[in-house]
């Protein structure tokens, strides 16, 4: 079975949920700046969040590129991740409206974590299709980003409940750590074409 139409399906769930989490954004009533900071905290958590569908679409690509063959299982996966992905306006919304109080904080970062295990769950079908000849084996090796984000994730969920500023700080930095996209897989790819 041919992954063209998985990738298909896949761009257009990620442009809707990023049109869906830049409708929660609401036109301030005032034309001075003072008007607009009410605003912060939904932008900022919609900023946040439109970074982490960018990393998920951008590294997706590299993800189905690194791919030869999909079956059903990689494809229920992929819903599995789309379904996660799907809960970033609500958690987004929620979180910004809320100032980004300790259980918005929470959610959030549950759904993140969550995304990373449908993430890791996705590609370890990938590479069960593809078997020993998984492109996808080879390029991700010892994958400390994917190691370190749900740990960073799981303190993030820990730490809203006390300190919702470090909450925040941990799912930045695993943003941050993603924010290239992954080159290991662009390098295997690369090898292969050669």
């Amino acid at each position: 079975m041919g992954k063209t139409r998985l990738e298909a399906f896949s761009d257009g769930v990620l442009a809707i949920i990023i049109t869906i989490m830049v409708l929660e954004l609401k036109v301030p009533h005032g034309e001075d700046l003072a008007s607009l900071l009410p605003l912060a905290p939904v932008f900022l958590s919609y900023v946040l969040s439109f970074i982490y569908v960018g990393i998920y679409w951008n590294n997706h690509h590299h993800l189905l590129h690194a791919t030869k063959r999909v079956n059903g299982s990689v494809m229920w996966a992929n819903l599995h991740l789309l379904f996660w992905l799907s809960l970033l306006p609500f958690t987004t919304g929620w979180l910004g409206e809320n100032h980004f109080g300790s259980l918005p904080s929470a959610i959030y970062g549950v759904v993140l974590l969550m995304c990373a295990v449908a993430w890791y769950l996705l590609q370890l079908c990938i590479m069960a299709v593809d078997g020993n000849e998984s492109m996808l084996k080879r390029a991700l090796g010892s994958d400390w980003k994917g190691k370190l984000s749900p740990f960073l994730y799981s303190a993030g969920i820990a730490t809203s409940f006390w300190i919702t500023w470090l909450a925040l700080s941990f799912y930045v930095l695993a943003a941050l750590i993603w924010l290239v996209p992954d080159r290991r897989i662009e390098r295997v790819v690369n090898r292969t074409e050669d």
